[in-house]
């Protein structure tokens, strides 16, 4: 089970750090000289080494990796009516939330005759990763693909590992089709996003990768970013995490349901609490024993706690303190003064406030996006949004006036550089016809 109550004013400073550590990748050098492998034979072969590693991997010799549009079509068929409006539903909300993101160029005449402007442009091509593991994943297909669809991206790609059917589920299907995609490959696993990167017969090269998936896809996703030009991922990824920050008049059912619902995603999770109340951390403990049995995932989320916390701090400004340092991936607050701690919270991923605001609704269909920096990286990077499916550029025009007034800045910070030519090209326009 979870590990014990930890009283952070008692901690020394190293205890303090390894309370906060989080679950160690491991392997990493064996990791890293497998997916090397992979990609090498996807860069070398194209699809006959996609294939070969499709049925070596996922147990599934295919003939072809393109999804047809009949495929879609029948997808459409086999769903209830009750799931195809979830899945309209939860992308009405994100649509919603995404839809304001877009952005305006922005123009600003800095002194007369000096025109500078940030011009904002969709990338031309995108990748989006969708895992397959015990259940579909249309959520994250909506996440990618909404903002890709808003953004304009030219080219949107789906690739997701197929079934021992060689399939993709419905809603993986329903779900990329509502969000405009039509390029859909079964492909998984490292050697897809190696095809993404490369590029092969049947899957062309994209500009940019985006998803989720398992320490193989994240390290593939990290040495083709670093070997391929032109080539960029989305955020680094690591286990999924949550933080809550409570008080002793918050639920404790709620919270451990919370717990719990970050805990079922995989045995390196990790979920942690913060309350300046004993009474509320022990109630909590309970609680997590009692729902745990009710999972279907129960020996998974069980894994999870036991590199989990459960953390009494002083009060709740130093709860606010242990969670900036920390900078978990989802942040939920359940105290009656939510709002004072929001002001002061920094460093998260995605923060959900209030008592009936669980997780999993920014996981599915509040309209937030689920896709979110783990392992700390909330400090530096950002939840994913239309700005990630973007390239940011600046055009600047000058008038003849428009040099003459800053000609004096320019030759005099080029000299103080050393950079004739630089100062040159200044000069030279200035001199002529005067």
């Amino acid at each position: 089970m979870i590990n014990q109550l930890i009283k952070w004013q008692e901690l020394s400073p190293q205890q303090k750090n390894s309370a906060l550590a989080r679950p160690a990748i491991a392997d990493s050098a064996l990791l890293s000289t497998q997916v090397s492998n992979i990609l090498s034979q996807v860069k070398n072969q194209g699809d006959k080494a996609i294939l070969a590693l499709t049925e070596q991997f996922d147990g599934i010799a295919l003939s072809t990796l393109s999804v047809s549009s009949a495929q879609v079509a029948q997808a459409k068929l086999a769903l209830t009516d009750k799931r195809l409006k979830a899945i309209h539903t939860a992308y009405k909300q994100i649509k919603s939330f995404h839809s304001a993101q877009t952005a305006s160029d922005i123009t600003v005449e800095t002194m007369p005759g000096v025109k500078c402007t940030l011009k904002t442009e969709a990338i031309e091509s995108v990748g989006l990763y969708i895992p397959a593991g015990s259940a579909p994943l249309p959520s994250t297909v909506l996440m990618l693909g909404v903002p890709a669809q808003l953004t304009g991206c030219q080219r949107t790609v789906l690739v997701c590992p197929p079934d021992k059917n060689g399939q993709l589920a419905d809603e993986i299907l329903v779900a990329a089709d509502l969000c405009g995609i039509t390029e859909i490959y079964t492909v998984g696993g490292a050697q897809a996003i190696a095809a993404l990167a490369y590029g092969t017969e049947t899957i062309p090269a994209v500009n940019k990768v985006f998803g989720p998936g398992n320490r193989y896809v994240t390290e593939a996703k990290t040495q083709l970013s670093q070997q391929v030009a032109g080539f960029a991922i989305d955020m680094p990824a690591g286990p999924s995490e949550v933080l809550v920050i409570a008080d002793g008049q918050a639920n404790p059912a709620f919270i451990a349901a919370d717990l719990l619902s970050q805990a079922e995603h995989g045995v390196d999770s990790q979920v942690i609490l913060l309350s300046d109340s004993e009474s509320l951390i022990t109630k909590v403990s309970t609680e997590l024993t009692q729902q745990l049995t009710l999972l279907s995932r129960c020996k998974i989320a069980e894994q999870a706690l036991k590199q989990s916390r459960l953390i009494l701090t002083k009060d709740l400004a130093q709860a606010v303190e242990v969670s900036n340092e920390y900078g978990p991936e989802h942040l939920i607050i359940q105290t009656e003064d939510a709002p004072t701690l929001l002001s002061k919270l920094r460093n998260a991923g995605s923060i959900f406030v209030g008592a009936y605001t669980p997780e999993s609704a920014g996981d599915y269909a509040s309209g937030t996006n689920h896709v979110l920096p783990t392992y700390g990286y909330s400090k530096v990077i950002s939840s994913l949004s239309l700005a990630d499916f973007s390239r940011r550029f600046t055009v600047q025009e000058i008038t003849k006036a428009g040099l003459q007034s800053l000609a004096e800045c320019i030759i005099e910070l080029t000299d103080a550089e050393g950079l004739d030519a630089h100062q040159r090209a200044v000069t030279i326009r200035l001199e002529e016809g005067s």
